[in-house]
């Protein structure tokens, strides 16, 4: 069967491919759906690489693997279960990956594998595949232009994004008009070019020359300023513009590197480790070629054969390489096994490529990647060959590098993951292809409170479109005891949250009972509460994510490193308050100012009407609290009287003056307090800077952006109401007046983020709101529909309305508009998802799983990564060692607490540090409770003394204490026997 080459393109499901648009981009997206890929060979590496690109959405995908399945096959092979033994591994497997994506054909190639039937392919992947016949079919490829991903060569690759970040641009604050032509930006941002770079230019005011020309070529000067070269000849710069980056495409030839190699590094740790795996794969293969199948796992003859052939190769070389018989033997004992991690992380990586080769965009390995983790074998391996041999197992292929107790180790594991999304389901499918949890001990707890979404299923593979408003967590465990019926009864699946409220659920005997966490969340508090579960009951926590295509692991081992919580990100940058308001100059000011105005208009007035139908307290108290009570009072009025709409027509009117207001009239306001040609004390124009002059907006009823604010914002004020009709808005609009809008004088505006507007409201002007409210006892039941926000959902105005109202704004100030695409992603806070970096993610968390599993006791046999497929970049470290702190002689970490058995009363307790410790307590708390202070005096002081720490605890937050509760955590201020006040662990205080 051959695939004839076609430029046809279907049409960008945006729905589906949500997450992964914002990592490649449309244009790229566009490449790739006319790119027919050819995958040989379908063991778990074929099959990882198959699945990613299949769920990427390439134009096609065609199968080449003729062979018969043998259980074997079944360790990483996930598309294959038990029943396809004896059938073709391509004719088993094309359909089930053909279930991945609608859009993707999925087709098989009959007969030989010759020239003839590849050279339609636009990109050819060999896996399991001989030397040889790689070495063939990549001079054919490359005399005709095809690119070819395995172990050796492809084709001159063009770049047209290296590094796929968007591009920079800033605010310019001056041009020198000079031979060298500097450019300045504003004092607070950094440019962020790099010397030879290209940028162009817009909105410059004075040297207009330079708007919209070809881009220029740029040598840095500093932090805030670049050169672009002769300027003398312009205009004289006046204000304003901004320079945008161009990124240029690059060309990097790939030539045939057998025996000179250039190698991307994977662990500067392992520095010299690729030069010797290079000579040591090629070993392999030459064994192959001589014996027919690979070395016999851990056979000191196969082994010290494979040693041979490595020093072999290496003398053929002009450059000699130092060689490590350990690792090449390493190499030579596991050979023949086939680990899922392993698979995951290099199809992810090969997935990757193939999408590059197809797109354009990023930079391509070049041109030699090697990876290896023998850290994660145990320590002091069985020698006797047998507990390595094929036992007609599933797991032949990880008993071939680990052993058969190993094996058992990983099945009696008990195991817990927290969230089923897209790093979960990979998780899952490595867990089952590995046996985790399948033994008489082994379990895998699951939860995930999450429904499925169509844009899941672009990169979570466990779940298909029949799978949509299903729960995650009960569809993935259904998919992977189809991978392997040894998971059936083995998984335990939850529909909770985790935190404080559902500790009753995940209690003590729970966590205890684990042997280890995995979690797979997409918000940092969670994680953060999952961390100092897994503190308090001191079990590893295994910790992932990704962003587009980088991803980090990180590894908490109890005893050994420090914690998740140990270590954060710096704040997200907020945008100031009167820059919002007032001064937006970027399309994401714009956007988030939209954003707001949704709250704003659709969700918290409606909230305050049905607090204030249902809470008989609320008006006195919203009066009492003052700060924004007027406008609180102002939005329950306006609600249930001057805005309550009685048909559709009032919804569409009130739209229309909202547009009023917004566009037009605060514009007006802005300018009449601060006209156009104003002047600062210091003698500058006020609108300099990054403060741009805007325009107000006169209403079009033609206009599609003006059109659809009414629309959707009738529609969405109607649906707090309940109503919803857009079938004659048109109509509607004819007959609104709108009345001239007048400036007011002794209006304030608030300019700079530190100043404050002082808002006196005199209390009888509040009581003149309240009394023109309707009483609730009026309008029994009536209740208002608050607009939750949902960006996923192509049908309920909630982007549209942000984007018609953002875009609006941006026109006021004259910034580009963006359009839904963009808006949503960051009106949403969308984060970039692609399936290549999950796989290769979970693929590093699992290789760190088996070293919790080997019960690894060193900080040096563990790693955090963090990778950039798109650069390629790939870092590894040692996991952080755990801060210690010490009082008197002890010494101690986070890891560290002080145990106690029973329920003491307060002087007991108080006694037991003192004689035990030499510590004086000073201040106990439980939670936010205060049991005990220094301070404390008098009958109040002796009465707590003689409580039980329990009914202390249940008397100070008049709360009882759950009966699922075991122990107490409480935290103590002390002095040392110095009289020093000193940091010292928490205690854990048992009461039942």
């Amino acid at each position: 069967m051959e695939i004839e080459p076609t430029t046809e393109q279907h049409e960008i499901d945006e729905g589906l491919y949500s997450r992964q648009l914002y990592v490649l981009g449309h244009e790229a997206m566009r490449k790739m759906g006319s790119s027919n890929i050819l995958i040989v060979g379908l063991k778990g590496l074929g099959v990882e690489i198959a699945k990613n690109i299949v769920l990427a959405g390439v134009k096609s995908v065609t199968l080449y693997d003729p062979e018969t399945v043998k259980i074997a096959d079944l360790a990483t092979q996930f598309f294959l279960c038990e029943e396809d033994i004896g059938k073709s591994r391509d004719s088993v497997t094309a359909p089930r990956l053909a279930e991945l994506n609608q859009y993707v054909p999925v087709s098989i190639l009959k007969g030989e594998l010759t020239n003839d039937k590849i050279r339609n392919y636009q990109v050819i992947v060999l896996t399991e595949t001989p030397l040889t016949k790689q070495l063939e079919i990549n001079d054919f490829t490359h005399a005709n232009g095809i690119h070819f991903i395995s172990t050796d060569v492809r084709e001159n690759f063009v770049i047209s994004d290296v590094t796929g970040e968007n591009s920079l641009s800033g605010m310019i604050a001056a041009i020198s008009k000079e031979e060298d032509g500097i450019v300045t930006c504003l004092d607070d941002t950094r440019h962020g070019l790099e010397d030879g770079e290209y940028v162009t230019f817009t909105e410059i005011k004075g040297m207009e020359e330079l708007n919209d020309s070809e881009p220029r070529k740029i040598k840095i000067i500093g932090p805030y300023s670049f050169s672009i070269g002769d300027t003398s000849n312009f205009g004289n710069y006046i204000t304003g513009g901004i320079f945008t980056q161009v990124k240029q495409p690059k060309t990097l030839p790939f030539v045939k590197s057998l025996t000179k190699p250039e190698f991307l590094v994977s662990d500067y740790g392992k520095f010299n480790r690729p030069g010797q795996l290079h000579l040591g794969f090629q070993a392999l293969q030459s064994f192959v070629g001589k014996h027919g199948s690979f070395p016999r796992p851990h056979h000191e003859g196969d082994a010290e054969e494979i040693l041979q052939l490595t020093k072999d190769f290496n003398e053929q070389c002009e450059e000699k390489t130092e060689i490590d018989d350990k690792i090449i033997k390493q190499l030579a004992y596991g050979a023949a096994g086939d680990l899922s991690p392993m698979v995951a992380v290099i199809g992810g990586l090969v997935a990757q490529e193939v999408l590059k080769a197809c797109s354009g965009k990023f930079h391509p390995i070049h041109q030699f990647f090697y990876f290896d983790s023998l850290e994660s074998l145990p320590d002091n391996l069985p020698q006797n060959p047998e507990e390595y041999a094929p036992c007609n197992s599933r797991y032949d292929g990880q008993i071939a590098v680990f052993g058969k107790q190993f094996q058992d180790n990983i099945s009696n594991f008990r195991q817990f993951l927290v969230g089923a999304g897209a790093i979960g389901c990979e998780m899952l499918k490595n867990w089952a292809m590995m046996g985790l949890g399948t033994g008489s001990r082994g379990i895998i707890h699951i939860t995930d409170m999450d429904t499925i979404e169509k844009s899941n299923l672009n990169r979570q593979f466990l779940f298909r479109p029949l799978d949509v408003g299903k729960l995650k967590s009960e569809c993935a465990a259904s998919a992977i005891a189809k991978m392997n019926p040894h998971t059936v009864s083995k998984i335990n699946v939850y529909q909770d949250r985790v935190g404080p409220e559902t500790e009753n659920v995940f209690n003590d005997d729970f966590f205890e009972s684990l042997d280890c966490v995995t979690n797979a969340l997409d918000n940092v508090d969670a994680r953060k509460y999952m961390d100092r579960r897994c503190v308090y009951f001191r079990k590893p926590l295994l910790e992932s994510g990704t962003l587009g295509t980088k991803g980090n692991t990180q590894v908490v081992i109890p005893y050994l490193t420090e914690s998740y919580s140990s270590s954060q990100d710096p704040p997200e940058k907020s945008i100031p308050i009167c820059t919002l308001k007032n001064f937006p100059n970027a399309i994401e000011h714009t956007i988030q100012w939209a954003r707001d105005l949704f709250e704003g208009l659709f969700k918290i007035p409606s909230e305050n009407v049905n607090l204030y139908l249902s809470q008989p307290n609320f008006v006195e108290s919203t009066i009492k609290q003052g700060g924004n009570a007027k406008e609180v009072l102002e939005n329950i009025s306006n609600s249930l009287v001057a805005d309550k709409p009685y048909s559709f027509d009032h919804c569409v009117k009130w739209a229309r003056f909202k547009f009023e207001e917004h566009y037009n009239n605060n514009i007006q306001q802005l300018l009449f307090n601060f006209p156009k040609d104003s002047i600062t004390s210091s003698g500058t124009p006020f609108w300099s800077g990054p403060k741009r002059a805007p325009d107000p907006i006169v209403f079009d009823p033609e206009n599609e952006i003006h059109l659809e604010f009414i629309i959707t914002a009738a529609n969405l004020h109607a649906f707090n109401y309940g109503e919803s009709n857009i079938d004659y808005v048109k109509k509607i609009l004819k007959e609104v007046s709108v009345p001239k809008f007048i400036p007011k004088s002794g209006v304030k505006i608030q300019v700079q983020e530190n100043e404050t507007i002082q808002q006196n409201t005199d209390e009888s002007e509040l009581r003149k709101i309240v009394h023109s409210l309707p009483e609730p006892s009026s309008i029994p039941g009536y209740r208002l529909n608050p607009v939750v926000f949902e960006k996923d959902d192509d049908t309920n105005y909630h982007i549209d309305f942000i984007t018609a109202a953002s875009n609006l704004r941006a026109m006021n100030y004259g910034i580009q508009c963006a359009d839904r695409h963009k808006t949503k992603f960051i009106a949403g806070k969308i984060i970039p998802a692609i399936a290549t970096t999950t796989a290769l993610i979970t693929g590093l968390v699992c290789l760190e799983l088996y070293k919790i599993i080997g019960n690894k006791k060193t900080l040096e046999d563990y790693r955090n990564g963090f990778v950039n497929l798109a650069l390629p970049f790939f870092g590894f470290s040692e996991p952080v060692a755990m801060p210690k702190a010490k009082y008197h002689e002890s010494e101690w970490s986070l890891w560290d607490r002080f145990d106690i058995e029973g329920d003491l009363t307060l002087q007991e307790f108080l006694n037991y540090f003192a004689n035990n410790h030499e510590l004086e307590v000073t201040m106990l708390s439980c939670g936010v409770s205060m049991l005990y202070s220094f301070f404390l005096q008098g009958k109040r002081r002796e009465e707590r003394k003689n409580m039980k720490l329990s009914q202390l605890v249940e008397t100070v937050s008049k709360k009882p204490i759950p009966p699922h509760v075991k122990a107490l955590t409480l935290e103590m201020c002390v002095n040392d026997r110095n009289g020093e006040d000193v940091e010292v662990p928490y205690v854990r205080l048992v009461i039942r």
